[in-house]
């Protein structure tokens, strides 16, 4: 504590650089930081997608800068592509491949067939994933980073509670084989889109079409995906983490706020994108997805789950019903695009039917 009270009370330092990680005790550093009339940079996604706001307004009230381009996908300018150069534009959609850990085990179990537990050990053998995996596998780092794109891409401050994440921790061999037997690569992706009724936000296992460009990211790369009005699709792709990536988005960082501090305009926000956050109704959120049932070998199955599914309106696109072991058979079905309020309901239903076990349902991107 020592140190950090010499820093901020130092008139000659005027940059302060955050690397710790974790919300405490990088926020109160940092808090303490912007009152002391400090120009902060910052890489604390987790931070950042839970308390952004209040630092903002913070480094706002005392006219200094909080930059944090380093925070989502380190090595890909992606937050100052989207404040700069996609300024003029109408972004729609973002899908983002943004986790480097939970890629790099995905291409293991989808290249290599390993896997989930396989896959999480030779990961935490070279040191992408920690003993503790959470974060990464269950979504929670792709959610975090989400949150900070929304508030670039779309002027809205979503709360991270408001992004539903799954990870990858129940995706099967079955589920890849299948996959790629229909022509999809399964892969951890964000999404945030604008609908008719505000902005969605999630990160959830997605069948990704073999053709997309998301589909051919793979090891511990990222990429972030941006569909809008003027440009089209556009994808942005790069190292997700590491050391020299990583120092050189802080880098950058620091020198944006020594050429404003040398031309006197060191006061304006990173991001000054800002709209009122209005999240989309579950009627207006579609898209198609992956079921993957264990249903009882025996006739007018297939009839039963088409009446459970046609009773929420959702028609098959696809449908496969795998070798049975004599009692049981696994029946797979691509539904075409539903909202989420059909598929809150059709797996409901699905539940509630003793012989049938959804085993999962992802989402599937469209062509």
């Amino acid at each position: 504590m020592t140190n950090v009270d010499e820093i901020l009370n130092d008139d000659e330092i005027a940059i302060v650089v955050e690397l710790m990680g974790r919300i405490e005790p990088a926020k109160t550093f940092i808090t303490r930081a912007l009152e002391a009339g400090k120009q902060v940079v910052t890489a604390n996604k987790d931070l950042l997608a839970v308390h952004g706001s209040e630092l903002l307004d913070i480094a706002q009230k005392n006219g200094v800068a909080l930059y944090y381009e380093a925070a989502v996908a380190g090595g890909i300018p992606i937050l100052r592509t989207l404040v700069n150069s996609l300024a003029s534009d109408k972004i729609t959609r973002v899908l983002g491949v943004v986790n480097g850990t939970s890629n790099f085990m995905m291409t293991k179990m989808v290249e290599e067939g390993w896997s989930y537990e396989a896959a999480l050990a030779e990961a935490q053998r070279l040191g992408f994933a920690e003993s503790d995996p959470t974060n990464d596998v269950d979504g929670i780092d792709a959610a975090y980073k989400m949150v900070i794109l929304s508030q670039f891409a779309f002027g809205m401050n979503i709360q991270f509670e408001d992004v539903g994440h799954q990870g990858i921790r129940n995706i099967t061999p079955e589920d890849v084989a299948v996959a790629q037997e229909l022509g999809y690569v399964v892969k951890l992706v964000g999404s945030i889109e604008e609908t008719p009724s505000g902005i969605a936000a999630e990160v959830t296992p997605t069948f990704l079409p073999k053709a997309h460009p998301l589909a051919s990211v793979n090891g511990v790369m990222n990429a972030v995906f941006v569909e809008s009005i003027g440009i089209g699709e556009s994808m942005y792709y790069g190292p997700g983490a590491g050391q020299k990536p990583t120092a050189t988005s802080v880098v950058a960082d620091i020198v944006r706020i020594v050429r404003r501090l040398n031309e006197d305009t060191v006061g304006k926000a990173f991001n000054e994108f800002s709209r009122e956050l209005v999240l989309a109704k579950p009627e207006d959120v579609k898209s198609s997805y992956y079921f993957s049932i264990l249903a009882p070998d025996a006739r007018g199955q297939v009839l039963h789950l088409a009446e459970i599914f046609n009773a929420e309106e959702v028609s098959f696109k696809q449908i496969l019903q795998e070798s049975s072991d004599g009692e049981t058979a696994r029946v797979v079905i691509i539904t075409h695009a539903v909202s989420k309020t059909q598929l809150e309901n059709v797996v409901a239903k699905l539940r509630e039917v003793p012989e049938f076990e959804l085993l999962n349902t992802f989402k599937v991107l469209g062509e």
